[in-house]
C-alpha cells in the first residue's frame, strides 16, 4: 500500500515516463525501419557531453537554462554529422555511429577524469534519477513533446527526410536530462522491438502498451525493494517487451490455425 509521501514521489516520475514514451516510441519504430539502432545511445551521450561541457566550465554554468541549451547545441550537432554521414556512408552508417557514441563517451569521461564529483554526474547522466523529477521540471519536455507530436501528425514525412534527425536530437536532449541515457535507449527501442514483426492496424497503440507496463512496473519495483529506478524501469520495460511479443506471436499463431481450420 503506497502512501501519500511516495505518492508524491511516483506520479511526477511516471509523469516523465509517459512524456518520454510519447515521442519515442513514434522515433524509435523510425529508429529500426532506417536501421540505425546506435543513434539513440550516439545522440544521447552527445547530448551528455553537452551537460557536462557546461557542468565543467563555470562561465557557461551560470548562464541561464545552461544545462538545457548546452546539451541541445551539441546533440544538433551530433544529429548534424550523422545526417552528413547518412548520405555519404550508406553501408557503414552503423559501424560509424557506433564509433561517434563511443568517442563521445570517452570524451565525457576524459573531461570528468579530475573532477571529483565526476564519477556522481557521469552516473546521473546515464542511469538518470526519474525518481526525483519535479513537476516544474517537465513543463518544457511537456511543451516540445507537443510540438514535435504536432508536426508528426501535420507532416508525417518528416520522419522519412533529414529533419527525423534535428527532431530527435530535440527530443533525447530533454529525455536525457529527465530519465538518462541508459532508459532513453531503452523506451526508444524495446517497445518497437517488441512489436517489430507485428503488422496489425493497432501497432503502436501495442508499443505505448508495452512502454507503459514497462515503466509502471519498474517504478512499483523500485518504490517496493528500494532499487535504481532507472535500472528498475530499463529490466521491466525489457520483460514487458518479451511479454508482449511473446503473446502477439500467440495470438498470430491461434488466428493463423483458425484460419486454415476454416
Amino acid at each position: 500500500m503506497f502512501d501519500v509521501e511516495l505518492l508524491s514521489i511516483l506520479l511526477p516520475a511516471l509523469a516523465a515516463g509517459l512524456l518520454v514514451l510519447s515521442t519515442h516510441v513514434l522515433l524509435g519504430q523510425q529508429v529500426l525501419k532506417r536501421g540505425i539502432i546506435f543513434i539513440d545511445l550516439a545522440i544521447a551521450q552527445v547530448a551528455a557531453l553537452g551537460a557536462i561541457v557546461s557542468h565543467i566550465d563555470h562561465r557557461v554554468e551560470d548562464l541561464p537554462f545552461a544545462h538545457v541549451w548546452m546539451p541541445a547545441l551539441f546533440a544538433l550537432a551530433g544529429a548534424g554529422v550523422i545526417a552528413w554521414m547518412a548520405k555519404r556512408l550508406v553501408g557503414e552508417l552503423e559501424a560509424f555511429i557506433g564509433c561517434f557514441y563511443v568517442l563521445s563517451a570517452v570524451a565525457a569521461m576524459l573531461l570528468l577524469a579530475n573532477d571529483p564529483h565526476g564519477a556522481e554526474l557521469l552516473k546521473q547522466l546515464m542511469s538518470g534519477q526519474i525518481l526525483w523529477v519535479s513537476w516544474s521540471q517537465l513543463a518544457l519536455p511537456a511543451v516540445v513533446s507537443a510540438v514535435i507530436i504536432g508536426i508528426i501528425i501535420a507532416k508525417p514525412r518528416v520522419l522519412d527526410g533529414a529533419g527525423f534527425y534535428f527532431l530527435f536530437a530535440l527530443v533525447i536532449t530533454l529525455s536525457v536530462e529527465l530519465v538518462g541515457v541508459y532508459l532513453v535507449f531503452s523506451t526508444l527501442i524495446l517497445p518497437a522491438l517488441a512489436l517489430n514483426k507485428y503488422q496489425g492496424k493497432t501497432k503502436l497503440v501495442w508499443a505505448y502498451g508495452v512502454g507503459v507496463v514497462g515503466y509502471i512496473a519498474g517504478l512499483v519495483l523500485s518504490a517496493s525493494y528500494d532499487l535504481p529506478s532507472g535500472a528498475a524501469i530499463v529490466a521491466t520495460l525489457a520483460l514487458s517487451a518479451l511479454l508482449f511479443r511473446t503473446l502477439l506471436k500467440l495470438r498470430s499463431s491461434v488466428f493463423v490455425r483458425q484460419g486454415s481450420n476454416n
